[in-house]
């Protein structure tokens, strides 16, 4: 099937259906497409995931994999569907949310990054890991498309963020909640006193940002930082 980036912005969201998975392909900006998967997680329940596509031309690029192997298998359907070149992928730290597709892109050659701090946690978990260690603190996948940050500890201690510059979209994973949660969520990773330093690294460095994208939840602007501070500061005061 031809791609046609316009037409598609007039749907509401793709889905990709298997027997057993279903996979929400949704346009959120020119050439940005949000991949949302969900897997049952004790004690939350069913929870969504989101990550990108980023296309360039006829090439894509992947933030964060779906949780789970099927549905990554599903969303290169999706890609090559479109007949779009799959030239590379990153994830943003450890957890299943992010990394739990690795080992598909890895069986189909696709080049994928993590920082080597995600590398050797991956490991030391015995799951598959990124290719491809991202060299400094500040690196491009694709210059001028896909750039990554790693501005401290939060969430967990290993999350980066990723920069595209044409659409100045910060997608921040769980790095950054979402406007309707009401606390910082799974902290058995987190770095809580460290975090709100992060998030003002994040602010300083992208003033220009025009979207966030959560690692769940629904997407917004600035204000999921800044909302991230406070449940941030919440939590502190809870520990106090």
């Amino acid at each position: 099937m031809k791609f046609l980036a316009p037409f598609l912005f007039l749907l509401p969201c793709v889905t990709v259906a298997t027997e057993a998975s279903t996979l929400v392909v949704t346009p959120i900006a020119e050439h940005v497409y949000k991949h949302e998967s969900s897997l049952h997680v004790e004690p939350w329940g069913l929870v969504a995931g989101s990550g990108l596509v980023v296309v360039d031309g006829q090439d894509a690029y992947i933030v964060d994999t779906p949780w789970t192997e099927q549905d990554t298998e599903v969303l290169l359907l999706w890609a090559e569907d479109r007949k779009l070149n799959v030239k590379g992928a990153v994830v943003t730290h450890y957890h299943q949310d992010a990394s739990g597709g690795l080992a598909v892109l890895n069986k189909h050659q696709i080049p994928t990054y993590a920082s080597a701090q995600t590398n050797h946690l991956l490991a030391q978990k015995h799951s598959e890991i990124a290719l491809h260690n991202l060299p400094q603190a500040s690196s491009v996948i694709k210059s001028g498309v896909v750039e990554t940050y790693y501005p401290g500890a939060g969430h967990s201690k290993d999350n980066i963020v990723v920069w595209l510059p044409q659409s100045k979209i910060l997608f921040a994973g769980c790095f950054v909640k979402s406007v309707a949660s009401k606390n910082l969520g799974n902290l058995e990773d987190a770095s809580v006193d460290e975090w709100q330093a992060s998030i003002h690294k994040v602010l300083s460095r992208y003033p220009e940002i025009n979207m966030v994208i959560p690692g769940h939840g629904k997407e917004g602007d600035l204000s999921l930082l800044h909302h991230t501070v406070k449940l941030i500061k919440i939590e502190q005061s809870r520990r106090k």
